[in-house]
């Protein structure tokens, strides 16, 4: 059976939820996606996440997140690092990260940056804050929206703590 995205290679820097949720839906649908962990901080910290069914460091939540797809470590701020990262970008169709707004330009993962060794890469960035303005370098995960919000004013037991 052919799916829809067969064909399709994206590099992935990304970590926890919101970004592997995103690409595993792109991987069920037949995309090669490749996900690049950052070997000083032990790869994606959704490992840590338990229940550890499988073994140490390879979660359930680890693992239903990022099903279908290919995983290699890279160090994004050394110079070797960078030219595979580039040497996959030429080969790629898209660059994907959920990183902080101000890491994408530092690290040289926007189109600025690729167009060079691929001028029909897609670059695309998911961050809380954006990556521009006074809060781009804030992290942001869903809880911290959440609180931000006032969401969480709402749950908890009435006359109670959120």
């Amino acid at each position: 059976m052919t799916l829809p995205l067969d064909g399709v290679r994206i590099i992935a820097i990304e970590q926890y939820g919101a970004g592997p949720f995103g690409t595993q839906h792109l991987a069920d649908l037949g995309a090669e996606v490749i996900k690049i962990e950052n070997p000083a901080e032990g790869g994606d910290v959704g490992r840590l996440v338990g229940p550890h069914f499988f073994e140490p460091g390879d979660s359930h939540f680890f693992q239903s997140f990022n099903r279908n797809k290919k995983s290699m470590t890279l160090d994004l701020k050394s110079p070797e690092g960078m030219e595979i990262l580039r040497e996959l970008a030429a080969q790629s169709d898209a660059v994907f990260n959920n990183l902080r707004g101000d890491l994408p330009e530092r690290l040289g993962l926007t189109y600025a940056a690729l167009k060079d060794v691929n001028p029909a890469i897609v670059c695309t960035h998911l961050s809380a804050y954006g990556r521009t303005g006074p809060r781009k370098a804030w992290p942001g995960y869903d809880y911290l929206a959440q609180a931000e919000a006032g969401y969480l004013s709402l749950t908890g037991e009435p006359d109670g703590p959120p």
